[in-house]
């Protein structure tokens, strides 16, 4: 059986993979393995409604109370779990995927992600039959069942939140014109009115809802509908979420995407000449363009490298007091403000340090120059062949010399898949395409 569990929750085809029993069975455990007072968040799919009722049923038959956030993006609940000292939380969404799927993931009470092996107990407990597979006479009964209750001020709370962050450095957005793509999902009503608030003036696109529309073809994973409005309204900026509004991607007045590189390398350049930046440390992932590694050296600042994951990015943040960290994808970790990625709070930090910059959008962009780069999916029939051959290595070896500082190497065996990603970055197209070329070759003659 496939672990329940993936990199972000659990997540499937709602009602198919991603069933009302599991639904019933995470509430429990919610209950079970953090505690008594749940808030339940959800994005604007279809299937929301079906599954946070199947949840709600599970945390009451364990004897909790479920606060009911309703649709608010992810980070609003993570934030909501802290200020109202709730046990844990739970957003129900599939982030980026399309309609049909949806997720269930778990918060702790400090507002953080599950550690691997609390979701092994809690899969455990889920795969064995819930709390009905220790005896119906354990159960709560009578007065000792739980219930819900809705929250009337979940959206407030966390524009509130991002607004006051701002605010709170003497900034504002007076004079900015603001393009936002909410992508039909779950940050239709907090991030336009966030930017409002903080004097900007805002547009909006795909802030309507069906449940069926989410995430198609607009918002952080299809510009190009952003690229359009803000050409439209001459904006200064165009802010794109994902469905649960976790991540966000940005675009310049040109149409020019500004990804989680840029996004670091402009607030991390700004934190640390304010003198907030953690040990002079971001923390990023082993995907980040090596225009970011440049950008930050150059302004003095130390890069750490983790795996592919936010969870990954968070662990080597918390386990070492960093501040910053994050992903090329828009998943921003910035801990002075929440304990996970947030994509409001990301576009309006990187909009409040372009502001103290004295620069245009594009302008403050620019200190990342993003290498070129080359990426070949290689079918492999054994991944550990060629992590351990000896001609790979001196493949790689043999590249990574004739790159020098200006061109990177990175061999990344699929975690799903029979297939060994070999990507390279060069500081021409020509030379990142032949030297991927050559690396896939020698993989492909094993």
């Amino acid at each position: 059986m496939a672990r329940l569990f993936g990199t972000d929750g659990v997540r499937g085809v709602a009602n198919v993979e991603l069933t009302n029993e599991i639904a019933y069975r995470l509430g429990q455990a919610a209950v079970v393995f953090l505690g008594k007072t749940i808030i339940i968040g959800k994005d604007t799919r279809l299937s929301g409604d079906m599954l946070e009722s199947a949840m709600v049923a599970g945390v009451a038959s364990a004897g909790g109370t479920a606060l009911l956030a309703g649709v608010v993006p992810t980070p609003a609940v993570a934030l909501l779990v802290r200020k109202l000292n709730a046990a844990g939380g739970a957003v129900i969404s599939a982030s980026h995927n399309p309609p049909e799927y949806n997720g269930i993931k778990l918060f702790d009470a400090q507002g953080y992600k599950l550690p691997d092996d609390v979701e092994d107990e809690i899969e455990a407990f889920v795969t064995a039959g819930g709390l009905e597979a220790r005896g119906l006479e354990n159960m709560p009964k009578g007065a000792d069942v739980g219930f819900a209750v809705p929250l009337k001020d979940s959206t407030e709370i966390y524009v509130s939140h991002a607004v006051s962050s701002i605010k709170d450095q003497g900034i504002d957005f007076e004079g900015y014109s603001v393009a936002i793509d909410t992508g039909h999902g779950a940050s239709f009503e907090s991030s336009p009115e966030a930017f409002r608030r903080l004097g900007a003036t805002v547009h909006v696109i795909n802030d309507d809802y069906d449940g069926t529309d989410i995430n198609v073809q607009c918002g952080s994973t299809h510009l190009d509908p952003l690229r359009e409005f803000v050409a439209e309204k001459g904006a200064d900026i165009g802010v794109a979420h994902d469905g649960d509004a976790d991540r966000v991607m940005l675009v310049t007045p040109e149409g020019d995407e500004i990804d989680g590189d840029v996004m670091e390398a402009v607030m991390a350049i700004d934190m640390k000449n304010r003198g907030v930046l953690s040990g002079d440390t971001v923390v990023t992932t082993v995907m980040s363009n090596l225009g970011f590694i440049h950008a930050m050296r150059d302004a003095g600042i130390n890069v750490v490298q983790t795996k592919v994951g936010d969870r990954y990015v968070l662990e080597e943040m918390r386990a070492n007091g960093f501040s910053i960290g994050g992903e090329q994808s828009g998943h921003m970790i910035l801990l002075e403000h929440n304990s996970t990625g947030d994509g409001l709070m990301t576009a309006v930090q990187f909009m409040a340090a372009v502001r103290r910059s004295g620069k245009s959008v594009s302008e403050a962009a620019g200190i990342v120059t993003k290498f070129p780069q080359e990426l070949i999916n290689v079918r492999v029939a054994d991944k550990e062949a060629v992590a351990s051959s000896d001609v790979v290595a001196a493949a790689v070896s043999e590249a990574e010399a004739a790159l020098g500082d200006d061109g990177r190497v990175l061999l990344r065996p699929s975690g799903t898949e029979p297939v060994v990603r070999v990507m390279v970055e060069a500081a021409s197209s020509d030379d990142a395409q032949k030297w991927a070329r050559k690396l896939a070759d020698v993989i492909e003659g094993l």
